[in-house]
């Protein structure tokens, strides 16, 4: 299975959108010298690494799960609908028992 760093870009772009950066500000925050890198992670011709991965996604208040699959921890569909039936109707406290 490759790795579709266009996807994440785009996914990457979407966050940062949603927080409120600009390219350059970001740049900024995480000490860079240029927009240009963060430019071509969000069009996919640079490779990110996970430090990097992990930094982005806290600056933007996101989380790697939902970067990396597309997913988002609190949706319905984060987990299979298997899961999901047999944890509809039960509180946290019943699911923690279990």
């Amino acid at each position: 299975m490759s790795i579709d760093y266009k996807l994440i870009g785009k996914r990457l772009k979407k966050a940062r959108i949603e927080a409120g950066y600009t390219q350059e500000i970001v740049s900024e925050k995480l000490k860079l010298n240029s927009s240009t890198h963060i430019s071509r992670i969000e069009n996919g011709s640079a490779h990110i690494n996970l430090p990097r991965l992990d930094e982005l996604c806290t600056l933007y208040g996101t989380t790697m799960v939902y970067v990396l699959s597309g997913v988002s921890e609190s949706s319905n569909t984060y987990l299979s609908p298997e899961f999901n039936e047999l944890l509809k109707d039960r509180s946290p406290e019943e699911i923690v028992k279990a």
